[in-house]
């Protein structure tokens, strides 16, 4: 090793993570719990040289997560994490609209209901509430599906606008017999979502699991997420599928009016 390595190099990185990252983590906090704290401070609080906190507050002020206060030669935490904040909010904000029309719909419809979101080129699941006929579902909150073989993917990609469609129909990749695989088909099957006003998705993800999913809109008309319907094909069946669909339809329009679409 070089003797010019700096502090960054010697010292030990954090447990599970990398050092710098963990280092510009602690900044926040540090300004977080002081309001403002100038370099040196923040140095001695990390127990690393002068230089080394100087260069991670640059580059958290380069991404606007601190700000100069000015004339004091002092950081504070910037508009930035505003910005990533509004983001976590506006989905907390949904949750918790959506949380007892969920448990309605769990209710009447017996099955396991899901609400969904576009993340990246998955579908990732804000909540859920299982109904009274779930036996033991599996927790789906947090966790990341493939969108063009889940009702919920299909709602969440069908109003997407044609060039956001491209950059998500990478490889589909085959999970069932079932699964749709080509994007002609998905397409078409997409062109079906938006003019029927839901998605359905049965033994595409799972033999056995069927499903169907409705768009929530927010006060723009554009689709934020989705809800769903889940369950066991030998309960969702074919001949109660008509029964479940205004049920569930009627619970995503009902969230979307809460949430200002076609305020009334």
């Amino acid at each position: 090793m070089s003797n010019t390595a700096s502090d960054e190099e010697l010292l030990p990185a954090a447990p599970g993570g990398v050092q710098s990252v963990d280092r510009a983590l602690r900044i926040l906090e540090i300004l977080a719990r002081s309001g403002e704290s100038g370099v040196t401070e923040v140095a001695a609080a990390l127990a690393v040289h002068k230089s080394t906190a100087f260069r991670l507050v640059a580059t958290l002020e380069q991404h606007g997560l601190v700000e100069q206060v000015e004339g004091r030669g002092k950081y504070r935490l910037g508009v930035g994490l505003l910005r990533l904040a509004g983001a976590t909010s506006a989905r907390l904000d949904v949750v918790q609209e959506a949380r007892p029309l969920c448990k309605q719909l769990a209710t009447a419809t017996g099955e396991t209901v899901n609400l969904a979101t576009l993340s990246g080129g998955s579908a990732l699941y804000l909540d859920q509430v299982a109904g009274p006929s779930a036996l033991q579902p599996h927790n789906w909150v947090g966790q990341h599906i493939p969108l063009h073989a889940t009702s919920n993917g299909k709602v969440l990609m069908a109003w997407l606008e044609d060039d956001e469609l491209k950059q998500l129909l990478g490889r589909l990749p085959s999970y069932t017999g079932l699964t749709i695989t080509s994007r002609a088909a998905l397409r078409k099957e997409l062109e079906l979502v938006r003019e029927q006003g839901y998605a359905l998705a049965v033994d595409e993800l799972e033999v056995g699991l069927a499903a169907a999913a409705a768009p929530v809109r927010n006060a723009h008309g554009d689709v934020v997420c989705s809800v769903s319907v889940s369950g066991p094909t030998f309960r969702l069946t074919d001949e109660r599928m008509p029964h479940v669909l205004p049920l569930l339809v009627e619970a995503a329009d009902e969230l979307s009016h809460r949430l200002g679409w076609g305020a009334r």
